[in-house]
């Protein structure tokens, strides 16, 4: 342990001097066992730790997080994948997936924003074994912590990015002061520590005529508002299956923020569409490739890929555009899926925007005016909602 260190630079490369320190003089509650971890390295290292602590408490299961500045694409508990969602997400090759709880956690939080997750830290609630390690070796990532490393996970991780990846172990102990500060402008901000535990017993009340909300969808509920207590805000959380399934953070509008997170959501699922995981990419093409070209065909620019003289590039024959009639139709089928909130909708257009991407099940604080239009909204499609009475905003 050491009781400060020194980052190369801050946020940016002109703000110099910059290091990491505990202002109590006591030694910081983390080792760097490889690499050299920025400013913003840390700040996602931190975040990122405290998500899958609290989601480990809350579920009793392993789980995982990839972040990307400072918010995290998505978190996900360690449940098995399906054939399809395995390969939707690049790891249908991995041997012994199923047989390592913490690996799936990974393999869910990273597969599901993609596009996002490119060079993302890492936050794993457990000991990192072999299985994880190796799914982190392959993709392009700055770092990863974790409360342990087997001997085989640290050697394969140590060999990432020409042995300077940064792998951080975090003391699981630590418990941080109750009074945090924080200085913008040359003013020292203070406020209490967001200890608020977030459990089921948050879920009880439940508002709208449907009452029925199912242990799985408890869970999801759970992962959606433990997800958000670590996303900076504004932000919306949909969660299915044990994993967060699309995150719209840091928007002005809440419901630019349900969009984007819909967005994701929807794309999620088109991912694990037939015709998504039969695109015959040709030998050799890339993960990252991949992922853009998924991206650009699911999207209204596919003629970026299948237009003649782009179609070669990445595939071994054409394959057949996949329309917004077949998308709508596929994604009209999903329900299900549950959508927290950090703070109240103000307007049932986000309940609208929702139910698009197969919302049966919603959290949000309540307390707005319009909290009998939303709950009329959610009748309306036969969603049961509950308010949390809770704001979960983090910035």
């Amino acid at each position: 342990m050491m009781k400060e260190f020194q980052l190369k630079y801050g946020c940016n490369p002109n703000q110099k001097p910059a290091r990491v320190f505990m202002a109590n003089g006591q030694e910081l509650p983390f080792e760097i066992l490889n690499g050299r971890p920025g400013y913003i390295n840390f700040l996602d290292a931190l975040n990122s730790w405290q998500l899958v602590k609290e989601l480990k408490e809350a579920t009793g299961l392993p789980c995982a997080t990839s972040f990307k500045h400072v918010s995290p694409t998505s978190a996900a508990v360690g449940l098995p994948l399906s054939d399809k969602l395995k390969k939707a997400s690049f790891v249908d090759d991995i041997e012994g997936l199923d047989d390592s709880p913490l690996a799936c956690a990974y393999a869910r939080a990273r597969g599901t924003d993609r596009m996002s997750s490119f060079g993302d830290f890492v936050a794993l609630s457990d000991v990192c074994d072999e299985t994880t390690a190796r799914i982190l070796k392959r993709e392009v990532s700055d770092g990863v912590i974790a409360p342990g490393y087997t001997d085989e996970a640290l050697a394969l991780l140590k060999e990432k990015k020409k042995g300077n990846y940064n792998i951080i172990q975090i003391d699981p102990a630590y418990v941080p002061e109750e009074i945090e500060h924080k200085q913008v402008y040359g003013v020292t901000f203070e406020q209490g520590r967001n200890n608020f535990e977030i459990n089921e017993a948050l879920l009880g009340n439940v508002v709208t005529e449907n009452k029925e909300i199912p242990p799985e969808a408890k869970r999801d509920l759970l992962i959606a508002l433990i997800t958000l207590k670590y996303t900076q805000s504004n932000s919306v959380c949909f969660a299915e299956g044990g994993q967060a399934i699309g995150v719209g953070a840091g928007q002005q509008s809440r419901i630019h923020c349900t969009r984007l997170a819909g967005q994701k959501a929807d794309i999620w699922h088109l991912r694990q569409s037939d015709k998504v995981l039969s695109l015959p990419f040709k030998e050799g093409l890339g993960r990252a490739d991949r992922d853009n070209v998924i991206d650009v065909y699911i999207s209204d620019e596919c003629d970026d890929v299948l237009a003649e003289g782009n179609w070669q590039n990445y595939f071994t024959s054409r394959p057949e555009p996949f329309t917004k009639e077949e998308q709508k139709e596929y994604l009209s089928k999903i329900t299900g899926v549950s959508l927290g909130s950090d703070a109240f909708f103000p307007f049932g257009d986000n309940i609208e925007r929702a139910r698009k991407s197969g919302v049966s099940y919603v959290a949000e604080p309540g307390g707005s005016v319009r909290d009998d239009l939303v709950i009329d909204t959610c009748n309306k499609y036969n969603m049961a909602m509950c308010f949390t009475g809770m704001r979960l905003f983090h910035h």
